[in-house]
Protein backbone atom coordinates (compact mmCIF):
# COMPACT_ATOMS: atom_id res chain seq x y z
CA UNK A 1 0.00 0.00 0.00
CA UNK A 2 3.25 2.19 0.44
CA UNK A 3 3.45 3.13 -3.31
CA UNK A 4 -0.72 3.52 -3.39
CA UNK A 5 -0.20 6.15 -0.75
CA UNK A 6 2.68 7.80 -2.12
CA UNK A 7 -0.06 8.03 -6.08
CA UNK A 8 -2.79 9.23 -3.33
CA UNK A 9 -0.15 12.22 -2.50
CA UNK A 10 0.26 13.37 -6.25
CA UNK A 11 -2.89 13.90 -7.05
CA UNK A 12 -2.41 16.58 -9.61
CA UNK A 13 0.46 14.33 -11.76
CA UNK A 14 -1.44 10.85 -11.10
CA UNK A 15 -5.21 8.93 -10.76
CA UNK A 16 -5.51 5.46 -9.97
CA UNK A 17 -7.75 4.35 -12.65
CA UNK A 18 -7.56 0.28 -11.67
CA UNK A 19 -6.36 -2.19 -8.98
CA UNK A 20 -6.26 -5.97 -9.69
CA UNK A 21 -5.91 -9.19 -7.39
CA UNK A 22 -7.00 -12.58 -7.47
CA UNK A 23 -7.67 -11.95 -3.72
CA UNK A 24 -11.42 -10.08 -3.55
CA UNK A 25 -10.60 -9.16 0.26
CA UNK A 26 -7.29 -7.81 -0.83
CA UNK A 27 -9.27 -5.95 -3.69
CA UNK A 28 -12.02 -4.57 -1.14
CA UNK A 29 -9.03 -3.54 0.95
CA UNK A 30 -7.40 -1.45 -1.49
CA UNK A 31 -10.30 -0.03 -2.99
CA UNK A 32 -11.04 1.41 0.91
CA UNK A 33 -7.68 2.73 1.06
CA UNK A 34 -7.88 4.28 -1.90
CA UNK A 35 -10.71 6.01 -1.64
CA UNK A 36 -10.25 7.38 1.73
CA UNK A 37 -9.81 11.20 1.75
CA UNK A 38 -9.03 10.92 -1.93
CA UNK A 39 -11.26 13.32 -4.08
CA UNK A 40 -9.65 12.13 -7.20
CA UNK A 41 -10.72 8.25 -6.75
CA UNK A 42 -13.86 8.56 -8.55
CA UNK A 43 -14.62 6.07 -11.50
CA UNK A 44 -12.09 3.15 -9.74
CA UNK A 45 -12.20 0.06 -11.71
CA UNK A 46 -11.53 -3.36 -10.27
CA UNK A 47 -10.38 -6.52 -11.51
CA UNK A 48 -9.37 -10.03 -10.98
CA UNK A 49 -7.85 -10.61 -14.19
CA UNK A 50 -4.91 -8.87 -14.93
CA UNK A 51 -5.55 -8.87 -18.95
CA UNK A 52 -9.24 -7.64 -18.89
CA UNK A 53 -7.25 -4.59 -16.67
CA UNK A 54 -4.59 -3.98 -19.73
CA UNK A 55 -8.13 -3.88 -21.80
CA UNK A 56 -9.09 -1.32 -20.10
CA UNK A 57 -9.12 2.11 -21.98
CA UNK A 58 -8.13 4.63 -19.81
CA UNK A 59 -4.65 2.89 -18.54
CA UNK A 60 -1.51 4.89 -19.39
CA UNK A 61 0.52 3.09 -16.95
CA UNK A 62 1.02 -0.38 -14.28
CA UNK A 63 2.98 -0.80 -11.26
CA UNK A 64 3.54 -4.50 -11.21
CA UNK A 65 3.75 -5.84 -7.49
CA UNK A 66 3.31 -9.71 -7.75
CA UNK A 67 4.97 -12.93 -7.15
CA UNK A 68 8.06 -12.35 -8.88
CA UNK A 69 7.22 -15.20 -11.47
CA UNK A 70 4.68 -13.10 -13.25
CA UNK A 71 6.81 -9.80 -13.22
CA UNK A 72 7.75 -10.27 -16.92
CA UNK A 73 4.62 -11.71 -18.45
CA UNK A 74 2.80 -8.74 -17.24
CA UNK A 75 5.49 -6.15 -17.86
CA UNK A 76 4.99 -7.84 -21.82
CA UNK A 77 1.41 -8.29 -21.97
CA UNK A 78 1.56 -4.57 -20.59
CA UNK A 79 4.25 -2.91 -23.12
CA UNK A 80 2.95 -4.69 -26.32
CA UNK A 81 -0.69 -2.94 -25.02
CA UNK A 82 1.36 0.58 -25.07
CA UNK A 83 1.38 0.96 -21.65
CA UNK A 84 4.56 1.98 -19.54
CA UNK A 85 5.13 0.10 -16.76
CA UNK A 86 7.13 0.12 -13.28
CA UNK A 87 8.03 -3.45 -11.84
CA UNK A 88 9.28 -4.99 -8.60
CA UNK A 89 12.02 -6.85 -7.90
CA UNK A 90 13.23 -8.95 -9.22
CA UNK A 91 12.98 -8.13 -13.06
CA UNK A 92 12.74 -11.97 -14.41
CA UNK A 93 13.30 -15.24 -13.55
CA UNK A 94 15.55 -16.47 -16.27
CA UNK A 95 17.70 -15.50 -18.32
CA UNK A 96 15.77 -15.60 -21.46
CA UNK A 97 12.84 -13.53 -19.88
CA UNK A 98 15.87 -10.96 -19.56
CA UNK A 99 16.21 -10.77 -23.29
CA UNK A 100 12.49 -11.43 -23.59
CA UNK A 101 11.82 -8.12 -21.21
CA UNK A 102 14.63 -5.84 -22.90
CA UNK A 103 13.25 -6.49 -26.86
CA UNK A 104 10.09 -5.67 -25.91
CA UNK A 105 10.69 -2.72 -23.71
CA UNK A 106 13.02 -1.38 -26.97
CA UNK A 107 10.22 -2.45 -29.40
CA UNK A 108 7.25 -0.77 -27.43
CA UNK A 109 9.31 2.62 -26.97
CA UNK A 110 7.69 2.98 -23.58
CA UNK A 111 9.25 3.41 -20.10
CA UNK A 112 10.23 0.81 -17.89
CA UNK A 113 11.13 1.49 -14.53
CA UNK A 114 13.16 -0.83 -12.18
CA UNK A 115 11.36 -0.44 -8.42
CA UNK A 116 14.34 -1.45 -6.65
CA UNK A 117 12.74 1.09 -3.76
CA UNK A 118 16.08 0.53 -1.79
CA UNK A 119 17.97 2.80 -3.50
CA UNK A 120 15.48 5.69 -2.18
CA UNK A 121 16.11 5.08 0.68
CA UNK A 122 17.47 8.59 2.92
CA UNK A 123 20.39 6.93 3.88
CA UNK A 124 21.36 5.48 0.49
CA UNK A 125 20.65 9.03 -1.20
CA UNK A 126 22.77 10.56 1.39
CA UNK A 127 25.79 8.53 0.94
CA UNK A 128 25.55 8.57 -2.63
CA UNK A 129 25.56 12.38 -2.72
CA UNK A 130 28.75 12.13 -1.11
CA UNK A 131 29.87 9.74 -3.34
CA UNK A 132 29.33 11.87 -6.60
CA UNK A 133 31.22 14.78 -4.48
CA UNK A 134 34.05 12.90 -4.19
CA UNK A 135 34.29 12.56 -0.63
CA UNK A 136 35.00 9.14 -0.39
CA UNK A 137 37.70 9.65 -3.12
CA UNK A 138 37.74 6.75 -5.60
CA UNK A 139 35.63 3.99 -4.64
CA UNK A 140 37.15 0.53 -5.18
CA UNK A 141 35.26 -1.91 -2.94
CA UNK A 142 31.28 -1.90 -1.54
CA UNK A 143 29.45 -4.54 0.24
CA UNK A 144 25.38 -5.02 0.23
CA UNK A 145 23.62 -7.75 2.95
CA UNK A 146 20.22 -8.80 2.76
CA UNK A 147 19.18 -10.73 6.02
CA UNK A 148 16.03 -11.36 6.42
CA UNK A 149 14.15 -14.50 8.05
CA UNK A 150 11.21 -15.20 5.60
CA UNK A 151 10.67 -19.00 6.79
CA UNK A 152 7.04 -17.41 8.22
CA UNK A 153 6.29 -16.09 4.35
CA UNK A 154 7.02 -19.70 3.22
CA UNK A 155 3.00 -20.66 2.94
CA UNK A 156 -0.32 -18.34 2.88
CA UNK A 157 -3.47 -18.69 3.75
CA UNK A 158 -2.14 -22.68 4.34
CA UNK A 159 -1.14 -23.13 1.41
CA UNK A 160 2.27 -23.21 -0.25
CA UNK A 161 3.60 -20.10 -0.73
CA UNK A 162 5.17 -18.67 -4.10
CA UNK A 163 8.10 -17.91 -2.00
CA UNK A 164 8.62 -22.03 -1.78
CA UNK A 165 8.99 -22.35 -5.32
CA UNK A 166 10.69 -19.32 -6.79
CA UNK A 167 12.63 -17.67 -3.87
CA UNK A 168 13.60 -20.44 -1.22
CA UNK A 169 13.08 -23.37 -3.67
CA UNK A 170 16.31 -22.43 -5.59
CA UNK A 171 20.03 -22.14 -5.19
CA UNK A 172 22.51 -18.72 -5.29
CA UNK A 173 21.69 -15.60 -4.17
CA UNK A 174 18.40 -14.88 -5.86
CA UNK A 175 16.71 -12.12 -4.45
CA UNK A 176 20.03 -9.59 -4.68
CA UNK A 177 19.20 -6.43 -5.90
CA UNK A 178 18.02 -4.57 -2.63
CA UNK A 179 21.86 -5.56 -1.37
CA UNK A 180 23.59 -4.37 -4.63
CA UNK A 181 21.62 -1.60 -6.00
CA UNK A 182 22.35 1.29 -3.79
CA UNK A 183 26.12 0.01 -3.92
CA UNK A 184 26.08 -0.28 -7.92
CA UNK A 185 24.68 3.21 -8.00
CA UNK A 186 28.04 4.84 -6.20
CA UNK A 187 30.16 2.96 -8.80
CA UNK A 188 28.57 5.66 -11.11
CA UNK A 189 29.23 3.64 -14.73
CA UNK A 190 30.54 0.82 -14.13
CA UNK A 191 29.13 -2.38 -14.78
CA UNK A 192 29.11 -6.23 -13.06
CA UNK A 193 31.39 -7.87 -15.84
CA UNK A 194 31.13 -11.49 -13.85
CA UNK A 195 30.55 -13.01 -10.87
CA UNK A 196 31.09 -15.89 -8.46
CA UNK A 197 28.86 -17.15 -5.49
CA UNK A 198 29.82 -19.72 -2.42
CA UNK A 199 27.58 -21.15 0.10
CA UNK A 200 28.44 -23.21 3.15
CA UNK A 201 25.73 -25.76 2.23
CA UNK A 202 21.88 -26.78 3.17
CA UNK A 203 21.36 -27.31 6.99
CA UNK A 204 17.98 -25.77 7.27
CA UNK A 205 15.34 -27.92 9.05
CA UNK A 206 12.60 -26.63 6.49
CA UNK A 207 13.41 -28.98 3.55
CA UNK A 208 14.29 -26.19 1.30
CA UNK A 209 16.14 -26.17 -1.80
CA UNK A 210 17.92 -22.98 -0.98
CA UNK A 211 21.18 -22.57 0.58
CA UNK A 212 21.47 -21.26 3.94
CA UNK A 213 23.10 -18.16 2.52
CA UNK A 214 24.95 -17.19 -0.24
CA UNK A 215 27.95 -14.86 -0.65
CA UNK A 216 28.89 -13.69 -3.95
CA UNK A 217 31.83 -11.63 -5.51
CA UNK A 218 30.82 -9.55 -8.34
CA UNK A 219 33.69 -8.41 -10.19
CA UNK A 220 33.37 -4.88 -11.69
CA UNK A 221 34.61 -3.84 -15.42
CA UNK A 222 36.83 -1.35 -13.75
CA UNK A 223 38.22 -4.35 -11.41
CA UNK A 224 36.77 -3.35 -8.73
CA UNK A 225 34.74 -5.69 -6.08
CA UNK A 226 31.30 -5.86 -4.54
CA UNK A 227 30.40 -8.52 -2.37
CA UNK A 228 26.43 -9.34 -1.31
CA UNK A 229 25.49 -11.81 1.65
CA UNK A 230 21.76 -12.70 0.18
CA UNK A 231 19.87 -14.83 3.38
CA UNK A 232 17.04 -15.75 4.00
CA UNK A 233 16.60 -18.61 6.29
CA UNK A 234 19.23 -18.34 9.23
CA UNK A 235 17.53 -17.75 12.47
CA UNK A 236 18.53 -14.10 13.59
CA UNK A 237 17.89 -11.05 13.36
CA UNK A 238 16.27 -8.80 10.18
CA UNK A 239 19.60 -6.55 8.91
CA UNK A 240 18.03 -6.12 5.47
CA UNK A 241 19.91 -2.90 4.38
CA UNK A 242 23.58 -3.21 5.36
CA UNK A 243 26.17 -2.04 3.17
CA UNK A 244 29.41 -0.77 3.21
CA UNK A 245 31.83 1.15 0.73
CA UNK A 246 35.45 2.10 0.82
CA UNK A 247 37.24 4.33 -1.31
CA UNK A 248 40.99 6.43 -1.15
CA UNK A 249 39.71 8.90 1.07
CA UNK A 250 37.53 6.54 3.90
CA UNK A 251 34.73 4.79 4.01
CA UNK A 252 30.70 4.21 4.69
CA UNK A 253 29.39 1.59 7.10
CA UNK A 254 25.72 1.09 7.99
CA UNK A 255 24.89 -0.62 11.24
CA UNK A 256 23.08 -3.85 11.01
CA UNK A 257 22.26 -3.40 14.34
CA UNK A 258 19.56 -1.14 13.41
CA UNK A 259 21.41 1.66 14.61
CA UNK A 260 23.04 5.19 12.25
CA UNK A 261 25.10 4.55 9.70
CA UNK A 262 28.99 6.01 10.48
CA UNK A 263 31.23 7.61 7.82
CA UNK A 264 35.16 8.04 8.55
CA UNK A 265 36.38 10.44 5.95
CA UNK A 266 39.69 12.27 5.40
CA UNK A 267 39.09 15.96 4.62
CA UNK A 268 41.81 18.92 4.24
CA UNK A 269 40.97 20.48 7.46
CA UNK A 270 41.46 16.76 8.83
CA UNK A 271 43.89 14.60 7.04
CA UNK A 272 43.31 11.86 9.59
CA UNK A 273 39.58 12.21 9.62
CA UNK A 274 39.55 8.79 8.39
CA UNK A 275 40.68 6.72 11.48
CA UNK A 276 37.42 8.23 13.68
CA UNK A 277 33.78 7.18 12.58
CA UNK A 278 31.08 10.27 12.69
CA UNK A 279 27.64 9.49 12.82
CA UNK A 280 25.77 9.96 9.17
CA UNK A 281 23.23 12.49 10.75
CA UNK A 282 26.74 14.79 10.62
CA UNK A 283 26.44 14.89 6.98
CA UNK A 284 22.54 14.68 6.56
CA UNK A 285 22.85 18.60 4.64
CA UNK A 286 23.52 16.23 1.62
CA UNK A 287 20.35 14.56 1.31
CA UNK A 288 18.36 15.33 -1.27
CA UNK A 289 16.22 18.68 -1.48
CA UNK A 290 12.91 16.99 -2.24
CA UNK A 291 13.35 14.79 0.71
CA UNK A 292 13.57 17.74 3.30
CA UNK A 293 9.82 18.82 1.67
CA UNK A 294 8.49 15.92 4.01
CA UNK A 295 6.91 15.07 0.86
CA UNK A 296 7.06 11.11 1.58
CA UNK A 297 7.40 11.33 5.27
CA UNK A 298 4.33 8.81 5.15
CA UNK A 299 5.69 6.19 2.55
CA UNK A 300 7.43 3.18 3.20
CA UNK A 301 11.22 2.75 3.09
CA UNK A 302 12.11 6.22 4.65
CA UNK A 303 9.99 7.68 2.41
CA UNK A 304 11.50 6.34 -0.60
CA UNK A 305 8.90 5.02 -1.87
CA UNK A 306 6.70 8.53 -2.60
CA UNK A 307 9.86 9.35 -5.16
CA UNK A 308 10.57 6.18 -7.04
CA UNK A 309 6.81 6.76 -7.56
CA UNK A 310 8.04 10.54 -8.49
CA UNK A 311 10.76 9.69 -10.80
CA UNK A 312 8.46 7.22 -12.23
CA UNK A 313 5.91 9.86 -13.32
CA UNK A 314 8.78 11.92 -14.49
CA UNK A 315 10.14 9.51 -17.01
CA UNK A 316 6.93 9.25 -18.36
CA UNK A 317 6.04 12.97 -18.53
CA UNK A 318 9.36 13.85 -20.17
CA UNK A 319 9.42 10.32 -22.58
CA UNK A 320 13.19 9.68 -20.98
CA UNK A 321 14.18 6.20 -19.50
CA UNK A 322 14.67 6.65 -15.88
CA UNK A 323 18.17 6.00 -13.93
CA UNK A 324 16.87 2.69 -13.26
CA UNK A 325 16.26 1.34 -16.81
CA UNK A 326 15.55 -1.92 -18.39
CA UNK A 327 19.45 -2.55 -19.35
CA UNK A 328 20.12 -1.75 -14.89
CA UNK A 329 17.21 -4.21 -13.92
CA UNK A 330 19.00 -6.88 -16.39
CA UNK A 331 22.43 -6.39 -15.30
CA UNK A 332 21.27 -6.72 -11.67
CA UNK A 333 18.37 -9.68 -11.66
CA UNK A 334 21.42 -11.52 -13.69
CA UNK A 335 23.27 -11.85 -10.63
CA UNK A 336 20.45 -13.86 -9.79
CA UNK A 337 20.02 -16.18 -12.38
CA UNK A 338 23.76 -16.77 -12.99
CA UNK A 339 24.40 -16.93 -9.11
CA UNK A 340 22.36 -20.42 -9.15
CA UNK A 341 24.70 -21.90 -12.16
CA UNK A 342 28.27 -20.99 -9.75
CA UNK A 343 26.65 -21.93 -6.66
CA UNK A 344 26.06 -25.37 -8.37
CA UNK A 345 29.92 -25.66 -9.64
CA UNK A 346 31.18 -24.73 -7.07
CA UNK A 347 31.83 -20.87 -7.17
CA UNK A 348 32.82 -21.22 -11.12
CA UNK A 349 33.31 -17.23 -12.46
CA UNK A 350 30.51 -16.44 -14.67
CA UNK A 351 30.48 -13.59 -17.08
CA UNK A 352 27.84 -11.13 -16.95
CA UNK A 353 26.40 -9.87 -20.22
CA UNK A 354 26.75 -6.21 -21.25
CA UNK A 355 23.21 -5.41 -21.24
CA UNK A 356 22.65 -2.37 -23.23
CA UNK A 357 20.04 -1.27 -26.36
CA UNK A 358 20.17 -3.25 -29.39
CA UNK A 359 22.43 -6.04 -28.66
CA UNK A 360 22.96 -9.01 -31.34
CA UNK A 361 22.06 -12.44 -31.05
CA UNK A 362 25.45 -13.75 -30.26
CA UNK A 363 26.01 -11.20 -27.51
CA UNK A 364 22.75 -12.70 -25.83
CA UNK A 365 24.48 -16.15 -24.63
CA UNK A 366 26.27 -17.44 -21.23
CA UNK A 367 29.20 -18.51 -21.37
CA UNK A 368 30.70 -21.53 -19.15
Amino acid sequence: MSVVGAMKAMPERVKIAAMCDLDEGALAEAKAFIEKDNENADGLKLFRIYDDMIEHGDIDAVIISTPMQCHVPQAITALQAGKHVMCEVTAAVTMDELWWLIENVEKSGKIYMYAENYCYMPECQIVHAMVKKGMFGELYYGEGEYTHDCTSLRNWHGKTGWRSYWQMGTRGSFYPTHSLGPVMRCFDDDRIAAIASFSPGNHNPYGLRNDDLTQTMCVLESGKLVKLRVDTISPRPHAMAYYQIQGTKGCYEANRFGGEGMIAIATDADPNGYSQWKPLSEFKEYLPERYRSGAGANAGHGGGDYYIVEDFIRAIEDNVQPELNVYKAAEWTSVALLSQLSVTNGGKLLEVPKFRPNMSWAEKRIKL
